[in-house]
């Protein structure tokens, strides 16, 4: 499956699903969330089971003398909000609780009660809530009838105050008015007597208004409200039930391990997808290769019938004839970070599939640190190109150079010398110049003869892949990155940041270089291996060896001749054997870890084929 690069006009329906599809890969999280809204639902289902909401309604009205009065403003006289205060004071609970002989406190009668208004109402609704049906309905009765008794005892104490209060200012000016009046019986009105008599009409308006005012009060209607609605013993419980709750939780569950999972993809710093890796680098994704065993040989068996080697093919032909990558004859084939096993198996099975299509590949192992494909491939060793014969820089006859050294393991003797032809069976064969421990892996990367490597790739037949070890293991593949046409990362998406591979991409093309595409794949199994001094390479040959025994080994002039190169007649094996035991049993040099290699800038200008 080949991914495009992904561009800034992308759809966002389509970014909607591969987002989508990237939360589908954190099912723990999402089966969490959906496990924590199901043992919500089910505390909802459980703790709402036994509860039984029983209600009453109040109507409230003020004390009044002519109720049918219409310019009485009745919802002007009554604040709704403090009679909800007082329904659910402790004085009103203390009195229910003497009228329903409850032992417990105000605040424990009151913890199930519930008082609102609905808008544009002067109803008060009472609801209680309990374990027990009965008991609801009675304590919600109860708390309406002591609320109205408490509102009508503090009504009528306040008329009682009203009354006893103008009484007060009643009563002397009755008798002032009887002395007045007993004093003027008998007399007869004149000029002496006129003033008496306007005092004594005035005290009686004064008693008349009085008493008019202390009558009016007396008439009131004290009713401090009416009962609508009586609370009754609920029939069933106010709980949603097991079902709904269930579902409920459930589909919350959902939502919350979605939520979870997008959060953590956000702080993944990961890549997670193809679309990841490709946005990263700003290159198509090739092909995503499936999860091998690192026992495998690095050569795919059976070509004709195994997808892993079909996928190889993709990759190979898209690179042949996609015409973004047709002219592109040197590859790079590097990995990010970690172990090269897979990217030197993406090397070697695509130098397969393009030797099948009829070209010359040559494969130059720029790994200097830990070379392996010599160990790890059916090869035989071939003569030398024609230019190491010319003695530049120093390499003459006799495999000895100016520094005095001719043996592999210098630092003047790679590239050298060494080509060796890697059968792959009825793909045809191809070219390797093995890698080799030197002393400086800057100077021989820069040299003049890997320059003459690459160039090799100017014959539109020739195709040339270099393969270097981790990027941000070493920097070596950062030195040849402008002497080929384009690199082709091989990485494990879940094994590297999304950050880490645009910083590989600002290294790649701030040294000249392009990244055309990448090789996904899923790691690899852990295996027993069985190399040579502990190395990972000893199942490898035993697994090559055993192919090239299966195929034979009289195809590899045949197929030399179906690919259009020359058949290079073979060196002596005689000759040779001495030499690769004489390594064999030569310890290796303890080059340390590369850190101190100061500079891989190239020592000659790019693509100097000279």
């Amino acid at each position: 499956m080949h991914t495009p690069v992904v561009s800034a006009t992308e759809d966002e329906p389509d970014l909607l699903r591969d987002q989508f599809r990237q939360l589908l890969r954190y099912p723990r999280l999402i089966a969490g969330g959906v496990l924590l809204g199901l043992l919500g639902g089910a505390w909802l289902g459980y703790s709402t089971a036994d509860t039984y909401v029983a209600t009453s309604d109040v109507v409230l009205r003020t004390p009044t003398e002519d109720p049918f009065n219409p310019s009485i403003a009745i919802d002007k006289t009554i604040n709704m909000n403090s009679e909800r205060q007082a329904a659910m004071s402790s004085r009103t609970a203390e009195r229910a609780a003497r009228e329903l002989g409850f032992a417990g406190t105000a605040a424990e009668l009151t913890s199930g009660l519930q008082v609102t208004t609905p808008p544009q109402s002067l109803v008060l609704r009472f609801s209680y809530t309990s374990n027990d049906p009965d008991r609801s309905a009675q304590r919600a009765n109860a708390l309406v009838q002591a609320y109205l008794k408490d509102r009508e005892e503090q009504t009528e104490a306040t008329r009682d105050t009203m009354i006893k209060g103008l009484q007060t200012q009643l009563d002397p000016i009755s008798r002032q008015h009887d002395e007045l009046a007993e004093k003027l019986e008998g007399r007869t009105v004149s000029s002496e007597s006129e003033a008496d008599y306007t005092v004594k009409a005035n005290l009686l308006n004064r008693i008349t208004e009085l008493s008019n005012r202390i009558s009016k009060l007396k008439a009131l209607d004290m009713t401090p409200g009416k009962v609508i609605r009586v609370a009754d013993a609920p029939k069933s419980s106010d709980g949603p039930g097991w079902a709904l709750s269930l579902g409920l939780g459930g589909a919350v569950g959902v939502a919350l391990g979605l939520l979870i999972a997008w959060v953590r993809l956000v702080f993944d710093p990961a890549a997670r997808s193809e679309g990841d890796v490709a946005r990263a680098l700003r290159a198509p994704v090739l092909g995503s290769l499936p999860r091998a065993h690192e026992s495998d040989p690095p050569l795919a068996e059976d070509r004709e019938e195994s997808p892993l080697a079909e996928e190889y093919r993709s990759i190979a032909y898209r690179l042949a004839y996609d015409q973004r990558f047709a002219d592109r004859r040197r590859l790079l084939v590097a990995a990010p970070r970690g172990s090269s096993r897979t990217a030197a198996a993406v090397a070697v099975n695509l130098a397969a599939s393009f030797a099948e299509i009829g070209k010359r590949v040559l494969i130059v192992e720029a790994d200097l640190r830990t070379p392996s494909l010599e160990r790890q491939l059916d090869a035989e060793e071939v003569s030398r190109p024609a230019w190491t014969y010319e003695g530049h820089g120093g390499r003459g006859h006799g495999g000895r150079g100016q520094g005095g050294q001719g043996h592999d393991g210098d630092a003047d003797s790679w590239p050298g010398r060494r080509r060796l032809a890697v059968d792959a069976g009825e793909s045809g064969s191809f070219e390797l110049v093995p890698g080799a421990h030197v002393r400086n892996v800057a100077r021989a990367l820069t040299s003049p003869e890997m320059s003459r490597l690459v160039a090799e790739a100017d014959d539109p037949r020739v195709t040339v892949i270099v393969l270097t070890p981790p990027v941000f293991a070493y920097a070596d593949a950062l030195a040849l990155v402008d002497r080929v046409d384009g690199v082709l990362v091989v990485c494990d998406p879940r094994g590297v940041h999304r950050s880490q591979l645009a910083r590989l991409r600002d290294l790649i093309t701030g040294a000249g270089g392009t990244v055309l595409g990448t090789v996904m794949h899923r790691g690899e199994r852990p295996g027993q291996r069985r190399g040579r001094n502990g190395g990972d390479g000893g199942a490898f040959g035993k697994a090559s060896g055993k192919a090239s025994g299966k195929r034979g080994g009289g195809k590899r002039g045949a197929t030399a001749e179906n690919s259009g190169r020359r058949a290079v007649p073979a060196a002596s094996p005689g000759a040779a054997a001495p030499d690769r035991a004489q390594r064999e049993r030569d310890p290796e040099p303890d080059l340390g870890d590369g850190t101190a290699t100061v500079t891989l800038r190239a020592a000659v200008p790019p693509r100097n084929r000279s």
